[in-house]
């Protein structure tokens, strides 16, 4: 199974049987000798990073959302198809290059 996050590229693979990129098992005289180690996949340490990165981003900017639906509210709020077209055209961009990768 793989999951994509954008911007993060593959997040989880290998998932339901498949143990590739973790460390291989030492079940013999388990919990035998009083102490015990652990030791985490290079999975664990990516979704880390991962929930480091997602927590620094900011989702809504809930103030210029607000300043927007008042403008909308009051018609002040005006569209530039220029520009709208312009973005659009940004994140094709970024989306065609983001898959070539």
């Amino acid at each position: 199974m793989k999951i994509t996050v954008n911007g993060l590229g593959p997040v989880l693979s290998g998932l339901a049987g498949d143990d590739k990129g973790t460390q291989p098992r030492n079940n013999s005289g388990a919990g035998a000798s009083g102490s015990s180690s652990v030791q985490l996949s290079t999975l664990s340490a990516r979704m880390r990073e991962i929930e480091s990165r997602l927590g620094e981003s900011r989702v809504v900017d809930a103030a210029r959302v607000a300043e927007i639906k008042q403008a909308i509210a009051e018609g002040r709020f005006k569209v530039n198809p220029d520009v709208v077209a312009d973005r659009l055209l940004d994140t094709v961009r970024e989306l065609i290059g983001s898959h070539k990768a």
